[in-house]
């Protein structure tokens, strides 16, 4: 019979991944980079294991959140076109509040590091919102973002606890 020889159950040995040290295990055969730093256990969760299973759960969410910041603000310069073709009157005003909110929402994802800008990032999804004044397409990309930007936020929550 050809294909993959797997070892039965319970005889996997504990040899080290590459690059990573015998000494990066404890005694149950976990990843040292697995279990969580002291003090961080909670009722119903088994005591060194991380919640996520993602090796950098802080980058993850962050990463997610400045991709999403990043889409919006390349839809945000996508959206002038449209606006015109639509009839709307795109003044000097209008393009000017586009072109600020997309330069804000790219400033926000490079500042995810701090705690301080998931915040700004919820103000950017308001202040998207209340362009809806100035066009209604503005007003559904703030619906659509602000839903997305939710999620995101649910997601960060999940994973970092």
């Amino acid at each position: 019979m050809s294909g993959p020889v797997r070892d039965p159950a319970g005889e996997r040995g504990t040899a080290a991944p590459a690059g990573r040290a015998p000494a990066d295990r404890d005694a149950a055969g976990r990843d040292a980079g697995d279990r969580e730093p002291a003090g961080r256990e909670s009722a119903g969760r088994v005591p060194g294991v991380r919640r996520s299973g993602l090796r950098n759960p802080v980058a993850a969410t962050r990463g997610l959140g400045a991709a999403t910041l990043g889409l919006e603000a390349l839809v945000l310069l996508l959206a002038i076109q449209p606006i015109r073709v639509l009839g709307g009157r795109l003044t000097g005003t209008t393009i000017a509040v586009i072109l600020g909110l997309a330069v804000l929402a790219l400033v926000v994802a490079g500042l995810l590091r701090r705690g301080w800008a998931w915040h700004v990032g919820t103000a950017v999804q308001g202040l998207l919102l209340l362009a809806g004044l100035l066009h209604w397409s503005l007003g559904v990309l703030g619906l659509i973002f602000a839903g997305v930007w939710a999620y995101v936020l649910y997601v960060r929550r999940v994973i970092l606890g």
